[in-house]
């Protein structure tokens, strides 16, 4: 049995997904927090939140890592770790500098700040030869204006390290562009009590499908689980409403992903992860959107699950061990799954969702979740504002979008102004 340290959690599946791996390889681990109550806050009514599972819950600054390092090498003496993770984009540098300092398994420090900052990814890849957008990295409006009159309109402006899409906004003209940036402007600390870097990623806009490669790097070597396709709405915010496994794709569109990501991640030195990179399939060959060394989000990781049999959840607490994940894959009974997300499209309160019985009864549904009525609801910017999802499976082939999209189209969302 080992026993892991978990610095910090998202709050969504993989707040689930992560203990259940733990426990199911038989292991145990050692919760560590600096905000208890954030994850109390997100727990079902009635039930225990599954990270109070863990063995020891405890609380320090998980954000100072002066005072933290030390704090931990001193549990380390008392608890005897065998690996450090987290599934928090805004932990993942912390946790690499903790496995070092443990003399732990993990990825090299330096690696993980160029994956985990885009501005760092962008400059790494670019000096690499990885083909991405033109770019500029701006640190004030006036800098701003000027890289983009230089690099063109339609462009993209995101912060360099937040996630989950936040403020991240399609700009087509100086008006449009000053609007985001004084948007995000006002957002000087992140959701964790982290302040912000203050600089923004101006992108040309590129233009085709957008996909991830999902893969484990262990010992050197890149191994592709999957190509996964996503859906963006939301203009022009950039909002996934969608994803399948495996993406439909030409066998060649599928072959070039693939290459480009194991590319990127070995041009950004990592080594010991799970990693989710996104990128466009453009007319000129595909483009490197990002790199993200942690598995992948809003339940691509169950998708491939259902189809592939594969756990990244179980293969991330094994790399965090240091051993070889298993990535064979096993039969499950279905070529493909997807799951479509209800977006709010109006601010209010959540009178109800018409639909779910029938949603549910459908054939071919793996999960249904949706909002409880009296749920605020805000116009959605960013990844972090669904009102619920369905996913479904198909055993003969890749129509599991389409079935996931004729569901949604049955639920109806009832939002009242107050």
């Amino acid at each position: 049995m080992a026993h892991l340290l978990m610095v910090e959690s998202w709050v969504g599946a993989m707040s689930r997904l992560l203990p259940r791996a733990i426990r199911e390889g038989g292991h145990e681990f050692t919760f560590l927090t600096r905000d208890l109550h954030h994850y109390l806050r997100t727990a079902p009514e009635g039930t225990a939140h599954p990270l109070l599972g863990a063995r020891h819950v405890l609380t320090a600054d998980t954000n100072d890592p002066a005072t933290l390092l030390p704090y931990v090498e001193r549990l380390h003496s008392a608890l005897g770790f065998d690996g450090v993770l987290t599934s928090c984009d805004y932990y993942l540098p912390t946790v690499a500098r903790i496995a070092a300092r443990l003399r732990l398994p993990g990825p090299a420090p330096e690696a993980v700040d160029g994956a985990c900052r885009k501005d760092a990814t962008r400059q790494l890849l670019a000096a690499a030869g990885v083909p991405g957008p033109r770019f500029a990295v701006c640190t004030d409006r006036s800098e701003a204006a000027a890289a983009a009159a230089q690099i063109g309109y339609p462009l993209v402006l995101k912060p360099v390290d937040l996630c989950a899409g936040m403020f991240v906004r399609r700009v087509d003209d100086e008006a449009e562009l000053t609007r985001a940036y004084r948007a995000l402007d006002g957002f000087r600390v992140n959701a964790r009590g982290q302040r912000r870097a203050p600089l923004v990623l101006l992108e040309e806009l590129l233009h085709g499908p957008e996909v991830s490669v999902e893969t484990v790097t262990f010992d050197g070597s890149t191994q592709v689980i999957g190509v996964t396709d996503k859906s963006i709405g939301g203009a022009p915010a950039f909002i996934e409403t969608g994803h399948m496994f495996p993406a439909e794709l030409p066998a060649g569109d599928a072959a070039a992903a693939q290459e480009m990501a194991v590319r990127a991640i070995d041009a950004l030195g990592l080594d010991g992860v799970v990693a989710h990179t996104e990128i466009k399939l453009t007319p000129d060959g595909p483009r490197l959107v990002e790199v993200n060394p942690r598995p992948a989000g809003n339940r691509i990781t169950e998708l491939i699950r259902h189809v592939t049999g594969i756990d990244t959840a179980a293969a991330c607490v094994d790399v965090a061990r240091g051993q070889r994940p298993d990535l064979r894959t096993r039969e499950t009974g279905l070529r493909s799954a997807a799951i479509g997300f209800l977006v709010p499209r109006t601010a209010g309160v959540l009178e109800g969702i018409d639909g779910g019985d029938r949603v549910a009864a459908a054939p071919g549904v793996l999960e249904l979740q949706l909002a409880e009525p009296g749920t605020a609801v805000k116009e959605a910017g960013s990844n972090n504002a669904y009102l619920g999802h369905v996913m479904a499976g198909d055993a003969d082939g890749p129509a599991a979008r389409r079935r996931v999209e004729a569901l949604l189209a049955e639920l109806r969302v009832r939002v009242v102004n107050r």
